[in-house]
C-alpha cells in the first residue's frame, strides 16, 4: 500500500508519495499560491531548472528541449505533459479539479508531469506521455505513477456524453454507443462511473479511468497510486474551479536524476 505524507515548507503544506520517494516531488497546496514553478522547484531542489507549458486539454507531451525552443517568442508552448531529458530538470503541471500525474522511471531517472482533465484523458495523454518515455528508453514495468488531489468521482457531475468520451478509452465501444458504453463500465470492478439522480447526468471518476488506461498498458496496481484527497471536498488545502470558480490553481512537480541502477 502506497502512503502519503504531509510536509511543509515555511507553515506551507504541501503532499508528497511513498511510491516516488527516490525523487524530489511534490503535490503543492492552495497555500503556496501565487509562487511560480521556478520557486516551487527550489523548495524540492536548489538547482534544478524549472520547465511548464501552456496548459490547453489536449495530449501534447513536450520535453525541456521543446519547451526552449519555443521560448525564444517569450511564450509557452502548448502541452499538457513534460517529460525530462536530463538531470536536475523539474517539469511541473498545475490544476484545479483536474488530475495532476507525476511519473518516474526507477531505472532511467527520467520523469515526467501531466495535467489529465476529462478531455486530456479522453486523448490518453497520460499514455502518450509513456510513450514519449518510452522512446527515451524508459520499459512500462519500471514506471510508477502518482496521482495527485483532483476532484473525486462521488462529486465530479458530467453528461453522459462526456462520460462516453472518456470511457470509450478503456473499453472498445464507440462513444456514440452510449447506453452500452455506460452499461458496460458500470460492470467494471471498481467501476470509474457512478449514478446521479439527475437525468442525461453521471458521475465520473477520472483518476481511476486513467489508472485503467495504465494497466491497459500493462502497469500492474502496485505501480499506481492515487491520492486520497479531493479538491473539491477539501477546501482548506485546495482550490476547486467547480467549487469556487476562480481562475486559480496549484502546481505539482517533480525532478528527474541520475540513473538508479
Amino acid at each position: 500500500m502506497h502512503t502519503w505524507h504531509w510536509h511543509t515548507w515555511n507553515d506551507l503544506p504541501y503532499l508528497t508519495c511513498s511510491l516516488l520517494e527516490p525523487w524530489s516531488h511534490g503535490f503543492f497546496t492552495q497555500q503556496f499560491w501565487p509562487r511560480s514553478p521556478a520557486d516551487l522547484t527550489r523548495v524540492l531542489h536548489p538547482t534544478a531548472h524549472a520547465y511548464r507549458a501552456k496548459q490547453v486539454h489536449g495530449n501534447t507531451v513536450l520535453a525541456p528541449s521543446d519547451v526552449e525552443a519555443h521560448t525564444a517568442d517569450a511564450e509557452l508552448p502548448p502541452a499538457d505533459g513534460l517529460v525530462t531529458e536530463q538531470t536536475n530538470q523539474a517539469v511541473w503541471a498545475c490544476s484545479a479539479d483536474c488530475t495532476p500525474v507525476l511519473i518516474a522511471d526507477r531505472v532511467t531517472g527520467h520523469v515526467a508531469a501531466v495535467h489529465a482533465g476529462w478531455r486530456g484523458t479522453s486523448l490518453k495523454v497520460v499514455p502518450q506521455a509513456i510513450a514519449r518515455l518510452r522512446e527515451q528508453g524508459s520499459e512500462v514495468k519500471n514506471l510508477r505513477v502518482a496521482m495527485g488531489p483532483a476532484i473525486a468521482g462521488d462529486v465530479y457531475q458530467v453528461s453522459e456524453h462526456v462520460a462516453a468520451e472518456v470511457g470509450a478509452t478503456v473499453v472498445a465501444i464507440a462513444p456514440e454507443d452510449t447506453a452500452t458504453l455506460l452499461a458496460t463500465l458500470r460492470q467494471l470492478a471498481d467501476s470509474p462511473l457512478l449514478d446521479d439522480p439527475e437525468p442525461g447526468r453521471v458521475r465520473l471518476d477520472v483518476r481511476r479511468i486513467n489508472a485503467l488506461q495504465l494497466e491497459q498498458l500493462g502497469m500492474s496496481a502496485d505501480q499506481i497510486a492515487i491520492a486520497p484527497y479531493c479538491t473539491y471536498q477539501t477546501p482548506d488545502r485546495f482550490f476547486s474551479y467547480r467549487r469556487s470558480r476562480e481562475k486559480k490553481a496549484q502546481w505539482s512537480g517533480i525532478v528527474s536524476r541520475e540513473r538508479l541502477t
